[in-house]
This record gives structure tokens, sequence and C-alpha cells, in this order.
């Protein structure tokens, strides 16, 4: 007897690839190939019969790649059925083909999309694949012996588009936090300025998070560092280890020039029986949520991650456990930030000896664009095989802290359980309402700010490390609305020296960007 129904979705399979440039079998894969590749991984991974799980398979859905997720033209050509071209390299032809919008959120998500059509009975099996091939199209960028990645793979499939309107508008744009590394820098620096600690002694935090990553990293077989560094290399500012924007040297931000792919195949209990699926590796969802914060300038805490907070709290509650009962964890960790908002929400430290990663993280591992946490996901499906017995947690982080969502898995069968919503709960926009229905309180954005302010946050970029640019989100006297500015030049200069966090300055509009200089 089933000790679940039938329609439950189980995970029966995962893979993933590389392509290392620096490999002896470099083979100068596409997105698509990698994708592909962990494709066929995956259904390899299922144990059962391959005709069986080709035809169970429903619907192809794609991870959207770094080449198909910005405005200007893929620099060596792409797919324009990305799904399409990915499921005909597998050898297989769904009826249905997804290619997701862009957000490191979106594979976990994912997962919780489809694992609820299957229990609804929309869909038997779905598989979900990615690929970066960020190291090759860097290497080639300047090159005249470039490959053409350019697939023409027709049929049906529902692109969802980029969806970039959400995570960056002109204000951002025109202060440059389309940068990844400015943006949660502005993050990490209120949390320093929050705790009291100075920029050194804040760089030593973000080295004891991120050492034990490296010690997951030295064993992975496909990590881009695969070297244990201690806190004090971690932190410490040299020559190899310049700073980047304040507080992050190199080391410490997520390392995107990576060959990587992975997939997830999901599969309803009667599907995975029927391909001859063994028991032992049928993986289940326990707890799921997805939460989407406020935009940056609109959040009343700078120096928290409420959404990423909520969502994990959300899924214990769904799979009804406490974090304590977690054995393993990976925690979106393109910088510090996203993984400091889960610890101090759940009053987690450093140390912990579960550590919070099981790749080794983005700075080590690889940051291989949207599709980091389908590694994640499949690391954790296979340790938690491995174990016989557990709960994984997945927490995957999108935009600027703006979308995280979360995974409980564990091979405990459990049936599908859905996420609690209540008047905007969870799994809505935090922007309308919390989980209890109260209003979530928006502060006022300026885009052409004039007048005295005062800096809540700020970073500094370093060229040959002397600081030659800096941002900052601040505060107008006047009404107390926020904005958002670049430092002049004397600013800058002062931030070698000290913080300029509560610092009063005065701000006016210069074109499309506002500009900041001493009171």
């Amino acid at each position: 007897m089933n000790p679940v129904p039938g329609h439950t979705p189980v995970i029966v399979g995962v893979g993933q690839s590389s392509d290392p440039l620096d490999s002896p079998d470099y083979r100068c894969w596409s997105s698509v190939d990698l994708a592909a590749a962990a494709g066929r991984a995956a259904i390899d991974d299922a144990s059962g019969s391959p005709e069986r799980l080709a035809a169970a398979i429903d619907v192809m859905v794609g991870v959207r790649p770094f080449e198909l997720s910005g405005p200007v033209d893929p620099p060596l050509g792409a797919a324009s059925n990305h799904p399409r071209a990915v499921a005909t390299r597998i050898g297989i032809d769904p009826p249905h083909a997804v290619l997701e919008m862009i957000g490191g959120q979106s594979p976990q998500r994912l997962v919780t999309e489809f694992s609820g059509r299957i229990a609804h009975g929309e869909l038997s099996a779905a598989l979900i694949a990615g690929g970066e091939a960020l190291s090759t199209q860097a290497h080639f960028l300047s090159r005249d012996d470039r490959p053409d990645f350019t697939d023409t793979t027709g049929g049906q499939f529902e692109d969802r588009g980029p969806g970039w309107d959400y995570y960056l508008d002109d204000n951002l744009l025109s202060h440059e936090l389309f940068s990844a590394p400015a943006a949660y820098a502005l993050i990490d620096t209120a949390r320093r300025a929050a705790l009291g600690l100075t920029e050194p002694e804040y760089r030593r935090s973000i080295g004891d998070l991120f050492a034990p990553f490296t010690e997951v990293a030295a064993s992975h077989p496909l990590a881009s560092a695969r070297r244990v560094f201690t806190a004090d290399e971690l932190a410490s500012v040299a020559a190899d280890n310049r700073r980047v924007w304040d507080p992050y040297p190199r080391r410490t931000i997520a390392r995107e020039k990576v060959n990587l792919g992975a997939a997830v195949l999901v599969m309803s209990v009667d599907a995975a029986r029927a391909a001859g699926v063994p028991q032992d590796k049928w993986i289940y969802l326990h707890g799921h949520a997805d939460v989407t914060d406020l935009p940056l300038l609109e959040r009343p805490h700078l120096d928290r991650g409420t959404a990423a907070v909520e969502a994990v709290t959300a899924a214990l509650g769904v799979a009804g456990i406490d974090d304590d009962d977690v054995t393993t964890f990976d925690l979106y960790s393109c910088f510090a930030a996203p993984v400091f908002a889960v610890l101090d929400g759940l009053g987690l430290a450093v140390d912990d000896p579960r550590r919070f990663t099981v790749t080794g993280g983005l700075p080590f591992f690889g940051g291989p664009g949207n599709n980091y946490s389908t590694h994640a996901i499949a690391e954790t499906v296979t340790a938690l095989r491995a174990a016989g017995s557990g709960y994984g947690l997945v927490g995957a982080n999108g935009g600027i802290l703006d979308k995280y969502s979360v995974g409980i898995y564990s091979p405990s069968p459990c049936p599908w359980r859905e996420a609690v919503s209540t008047n905007g709960g969870a799994t809505t926009n935090r922007g309308i309402s919390t989980g209890t229905g109260a209003p979530v309180h928006r502060l006022p954005v300026t885009r052409h700010a004039s007048g005295a302010a005062r800096i809540e946050t700020y970073t500094v970029h370093h060229d040959s490390d002397r600081p030659d640019r800096g941002i900052m989100i601040g505060t107008l006297h006047e009404d107390g609305s926020r904005f958002l500015a670049y430092l002049s030049g004397e600013l800058c200069e002062m931030s070698t020296d000290e913080d300029l966090v509560g610092r009063d300055v005065v701000v006016r509009a210069d074109g499309p960007r506002n500009v900041a200089s001493g009171a």
C-alpha cells in the first residue's frame, strides 16, 4: 500500500554537468549543452526505464540562462527556443516547454510550482534544467575564433519573459545598481552600521561566515575554487584579494565565470512507480514558500532580509519542523548579506556545525547565473539519499534580496502540503500585505533629490585599491523620503578614514542621477 496518494510529487532524479576551460576534456559547450547533459544525468539518476521516464515527462522547464536575461544580444548567439533545444539534445519531446523569468529564486520556485501542478493532477512529470557557459562567453568575447551557439530549434514553448521590471527601474539603473556587488554592499554596510562594527571588523565577520564554505568547496569535484581559506585570508585586503565594493574583498563575492549545468526530475508517485524508479531514490518536498519583498528603497530596514526570513519561517511551518530539525542547509550566498539575513532572523551562529552550504557556495563552488540553486537541490537530494533520513533546506534568492524561495526536502514519505497564505501571506508580495493582513509600511522615494540629507548606507568602489566612485542611500531632512545618489570625490576619499553612515550631506540632481557632497 502506498503511504502517500499516487499524485504526490517526488524528486526522482538529479544531475549536474561541467565544462571547465582548463580541463583537458574542454568541449566548448553552450548553456543548452550543459543543461542537456545535466538533464540526461537526472534521467539516468532515476534508475528506472529510460524509455518510460522519457515518455512520462510532460514539460521541459528551462531556467533562464544569462545570455537571454539581459537587454543586449547574446555575444556568442543563443537558442531561440531554449527549453526545446535542451529537450532535443536529451532526446525527448514533451508536449509542453517553459522558459522561466530571471532570478536566483527561480530553480526552487519552479520545483515548488511544478510539484504543485503534479499534486493537482495537471502533470505526471517535469524536467527542470539550466546551464551557464559564462566562462566560455568571457573567454571568447574578444576573439575571432569564437563559437556560434545559435540554435533555431522550433516548437511550442511558454516564454515568461526576463522579468527585469520588478528588479530594476530607471532610478536604480542610473545609479549603477544593476551591479549586484554594489547593491548588496549597501545592505551589508547597513548591517555593519547597525551592529556598530568597523569595516575591518565586518570584513572579518564575513571571513568567519565563509571560511567553512571553502572547506565544503575544497572537496567538491565541480567547485571552481577548491582551496580552503582561513577567515583572515578571506577578510584581509591583498594584491590577490583586492577590494571591490566595500566591504567586499574579491574572494567573498559570487564567482560567475563558470561553465555548469544542473537538473531536477520531478514525478508523481504513480508515474515514478510505473517507470520503475526505486523508492530509495524518492525525495519528498515537505515544506515550501515564496516571498517577494518591497523594492529596495521602500524597505523600512535596509540591514535586514525580511523576505528571506519570512520564507524560511513559512516553509518550516509548512513542513511542521523547527530549524533545529534541519540536517543540511544551502543558503544562497552570492554575498554575505543573504546568508546573514537568515542567520540573524533564526538566531543561528556562523560556526553552526551543520554549515550553511552543500556545494561550497557561490563565491567558491561558483555562481552559474540564475541556476545556482538547482545545484543546491541536487546536492541536497544526494545527501539525503545517502543519510536515509533528515531534512535539507534550500534557500534561493533573487534580485537585491527581492524574492526568496525555500524548499525543505526529506526521504520520509509526505503528502503534498499547500503553502499557508492568509490575505497575502508567504506566497505573495509584502508590498501588499503581511501574513496577518496588516499593511506593510512603505517608505516614500524621491527620484530627483535636492537639499539637506543624511546617509543611511553607502558603498565605495576601489580601482587599484583607491576609491574611484561611491553610491549611497539617504534620507531627505525635509520630508523623510529615500533617495539614491553618487558620492562626491571628496566623500569617497573621506570614506577611507571614517564611517559615513549617519553623516549629513547635501544632495542635488545632476541629470538622471543625484550627487551628494559634504554638508
